[in-house]
């Protein structure tokens, strides 16, 4: 998996070697398209589900774990022909989830599919649980039975386009080539995201490129709440939760990681002062424990206030300390749990997404001829360049190495020619 470059297909990106480990039981894929607007793990299982289903049976095989579940929302499983519990190969199952946000959270998708609750500070391996996306799994499959390496993405483009898609590009593509070459236009007032409209990135399509854990290149309104709340400036936010916060609770009663019993409280996070923080980081530990699935601030606040963008202040904070939230009592799931998970078609509306919500059309796989690869694209210390300046390349070949520690190679997604860059390694190929 480290040779290959594998990292975690969504999120955080952590590179997925890091997570073996011995003694676990379950191992769940995630396919829950957490987010929505996205279908790039429904065209995968659509059309890959054998490659996806080698991966999962070899990583299981591997490290001895009896028991392996596809978790899929139940509005995939009916568009794939699947039932709760079906048998899809010797260890793997399919676990239907509500269709409710944010169950593909981590930590929500393992109490959902498993009932078991992994303790506050901990990770998933604690309760016994491997946790990887259906392309990350996919990527094992591929490397496996065909010995590519990670050089491509598959990717759902969005929103306010004249009809959405699913395409399967090489890595560093650059989102404007993607947009060139589907007539696809960026209108006055509207902006670009890197992800879903909760938990997505805005990104400069001028500039962005797509890298391993791109799921998704949406075009949304800047007027509604997806767009509008990432624009809060935090600094700001910190300071107006001090005065505006009416101390309702509602960012707390939706808050699927309070709800689960984690002792995070957003409503006195955002009534926390920023001066007492910083001389106290103590006092916001809990921050670090916020999954940053945006309900508290698009969906619960009636005042305004950004309780995500303060939490993620606090973060900082910690992190400045070097301080995060280790456990210190066992969690206990609250019995309003299930009446409190918000259903996706209300957090659509919530998030004023609902009219771009529509079944993309898959294109296959495209090539371009020119990339820009990062050399950092997941969590750890950024690959070390192994190529020289002008250098001619393969498609597969390894162009960087890993680092020491956690770190993950980078290999040409392209044939071209190198051009090293400060923190990238730009591939053009003659036409």
């Amino acid at each position: 998996m480290q040779e290959a470059g594998i990292a975690g297909a969504g999120g955080a990106g952590f590179p997925s070697y890091g997570k073996l480990s011995e003694g676990l039981q379950v191992l769940l894929v995630n396919g829950s398209e957490c987010e929505p607007l996205l279908y790039t793990d429904y065209h995968l299982l659509k059309r890959e589900l054998s490659t996806v289903l080698a991966g999962a049976e070899t990583v299981a095989e591997t490290l001895g774990i009896p028991e392996v579940l596809l978790c899929i929302k139940t509005h995939t499983a009916e568009r794939l022909g699947m039932k709760d519990g079906g048998r899809l190969s010797g260890r793997v199952r399919v676990k239907l989830l509500p269709d409710v946000y944010p169950v593909g959270d981590e930590v929500s998708l393992i109490y959902q599919a498993t009932g078991r609750l992994v303790r506050p500070g901990e990770l998933p391996k604690s309760a016994g649980v491997l946790v990887y996306n259906a392309e990350t799994v996919y990527n094992v499959g591929e490397k496996l039975l065909t010995g590519e390496d990670v050089t491509t993405k598959w990717i759902t483009v969005g929103g306010a386009v004249p009809e959405p898609f699913v395409v399967r590009v090489p890595l560093g593509t650059p989102v404007s080539s993607i947009f060139e070459r589907h007539s696809v236009t960026v209108p006055e007032g509207y902006a670009v995201l890197d992800g879903g409209p909760s938990m997505g990135k805005l990104i400069d399509p001028e500039r962005a490129v797509v890298t391993k854990t791109t799921k998704g290149i949406l075009i949304l309104p800047e007027s509604i709440e997806a767009v509008r709340s990432k624009r809060i400036d935090a600094e700001m936010s910190v300071a107006r939760a001090e005065t505006a916060c009416c101390q309702c609770t509602r960012c707390t009663d939706v808050c699927p990681r309070a709800l689960l019993g984690y002792p995070i409280e957003p409503h006195k996070l955002v009534r926390t002062s920023p001066q007492a923080a910083e001389a106290d980081a103590s006092l916001v530990l809990a921050a670090s424990l916020c999954c940053g699935c945006g309900l508290c601030t698009d969906f619960a606040c009636c005042q305004g206030i950004s309780p995500k963008a303060v939490i993620d202040h606090y973060k900082g904070v910690l992190k400045k300390h070097g301080l995060r939230y280790t456990r210190r009592t066992e969690p206990k799931v609250s019995s309003d749990r299930e009446y409190r998970m918000i259903p996706v078609e209300r957090w659509k509306k919530s998030l004023g997404v609902e009219k771009f919500d529509k079944i993309p059309r898959y294109l296959g796989e495209e090539s371009y001829s020119r990339v820009e690869l990062p050399l950092l694209q997941s969590i750890g210390a950024p690959a070390v360049p192994t190529v020289e300046n002008g250098a001619q390349v393969e498609r597969g070949q390894r162009i960087a190495d890993p680092a020491e520690g956690l770190s993950l190679p980078l290999h040409a997604s392209i044939a071209g020619t190198v051009h090293i860059r400060e923190r990238a390694i730009v591939i053009e190929r003659k036409l």
